[in-house]
């Protein structure tokens, strides 16, 4: 599964990728530069309007009119992109000339009431899966598949036992997806994050296409740990207890972009993005991490796999036999994975999560009892049993450290 997909239609390819030509040993960075439109009316109620108007963070006035500064404001115009329009549905329109792909282009206002407790439900996985044909024995160091591992429901509430975990919700071209995806700390602003780290094929498609849209993260989704038949009436209060913060900022590596796939091992081994998000709603001056109680150090020293005696995984499974709605576990030591001797070696561990768990946390905890975020989930067989993430090494390092340094001083 190789981008576990946010949890959008589960495509599973069982065609071997094209083998990538050697990686640049530079870090290549990806930058997003989003535009941030927030309602400047409504009530926050969870039946909000679908097309409401907007006024910019960014000098807003709250007369409904959009005031962005000259040089996005014309990054716009050069793309033929109006906000309003965007906002009452042009964002739909994935033509692919208005598919924008390059590093600058991440644009996504936020459009109040956009994610709502049945759209939330209702997101697809978009796993992105490898078969035997993509793991050949003669690229790098590959050990034998691991035991699968069932995969064991955390203990809700979740705000108490998986604090720092979330969903990640964003529109493609297949439609509505979702990802997992968790807290991590910030150098630029200690103790008050606003940061997220998920995988790369939830934010872009890769060689084939460009950023996806409306990107927004949930933390402790269905915090009370619901059924899917249990939420079919909820509110979005019940749904989302920590809010909905939107994405203004977002990097993956230059090598997703060039080489990932929906299918196959092609740019897996840098298949990792970092997020930065703002609240939907105002939230009284709090960061993401205020709110969710902490975040979690990001571990760039790629322990190697005999070092590592165990890690954890988690996520949102959303392609059967699970549905999305649940947060699980799974632990195991890992091995390793090679998909192609240019490329990283990857952690891999025995998992029975399926797609709607790719960009979901890698957690190793030291002998000194403290946790790191390690890597997250990238790629998965056919048929479920293992997953596979990346090391993050100082490619991984760069992507993050762009965009803490993006909002430092801020």
């Amino acid at each position: 599964m190789r981008s576990i997909r946010p949890s959008f239609t589960v495509r599973r390819g069982r065609g071997a990728p094209r083998r990538t030509s050697l990686v640049p040993a530079t870090v290549a960075l990806v930058s997003a530069l989003a535009l941030t439109a927030t309602a400047c009316n409504g009530d926050g109620d969870d039946n909000a309007d679908d097309r409401p108007t907007a006024a910019a963070t960014q000098g807003g006035t709250g007369d409904g009119k959009i005031k962005i500064p000259d040089d996005i404001r014309q990054k716009l115009k050069e793309h033929g992109i109006d906000v309003d329009k965007w906002k009452n549905g042009a964002w739909q329109n994935w033509d692919r000339d208005d598919w924008l792909r390059e590093a600058n282009d991440f644009i996504n206002p936020i459009i109040k009431g956009l994610w709502d407790p049945d759209r939330m439900r209702d997101a697809d996985d978009p796993a992105k899966r490898v078969d035997d044909n993509d793991i050949s024995g003669d690229q790098g160091v590959t050990d034998p598949t691991p035991a699968p591992v069932t995969a064991q429901a955390v203990r809700p509430p979740y705000h108490a036992n998986a604090a720092t975990s979330g969903k990640v919700f964003f529109d493609s071209p297949e439609g509505t997806m979702v990802c997992s995806a968790t807290v991590v700390q910030d150098p630029a602003h200690p103790g008050k994050s606003n940061l997220i780290w998920t995988a790369g094929h939830c934010v872009h498609a890769g060689k084939s296409g460009g950023w996806y849209r409306n990107i927004a993260f949930v933390p402790s989704y269905n915090n009370q740990g619901r059924s899917n038949a249990e939420l079919q009436d909820a509110s979005r209060a019940e749904v989302a207890p920590y809010g909905v913060w939107w994405a203004d900022a977002a990097k993956t590596s230059q090598q997703w972009i060039d080489q990932g796939g929906r299918t196959g091992g092609n740019g897996a081994s840098y298949d990792f993005a970092v997020i930065h998000v703002t609240p939907e709603q105002g939230n009284a001056g709090k960061s993401l991490e205020e709110t969710v109680g902490g975040a979690l150090p990001v571990n760039f020293g790629a322990p190697a796999v005999p070092k590592v005696q165990s890690i954890t995984a988690t996520g949102y499974p959303a392609a059967a036999p699970y549905d999305g709605q649940l947060a699980y576990q799974c632990q195991d030591k890992p091995g390793r994975l090679s998909l192609a001797k240019s490329d990283p070696t990857m952690y891999r561990i025995g998992c029975t999560m399926t797609g709607g768990s790719s960009g979901g946390g890698w957690v190793e905890t030291g002998s000194d009892g403290k946790s790191a975020l390690v890597s997250n989930t990238s790629i998965g067989p056919v048929r479920a049993g293992w997953l596979a993430g990346p090391r993050l090494g100082e490619v991984a390092k760069g992507v993050y450290d762009s965009v803490s340094k993006k909002f430092a001083g801020r």
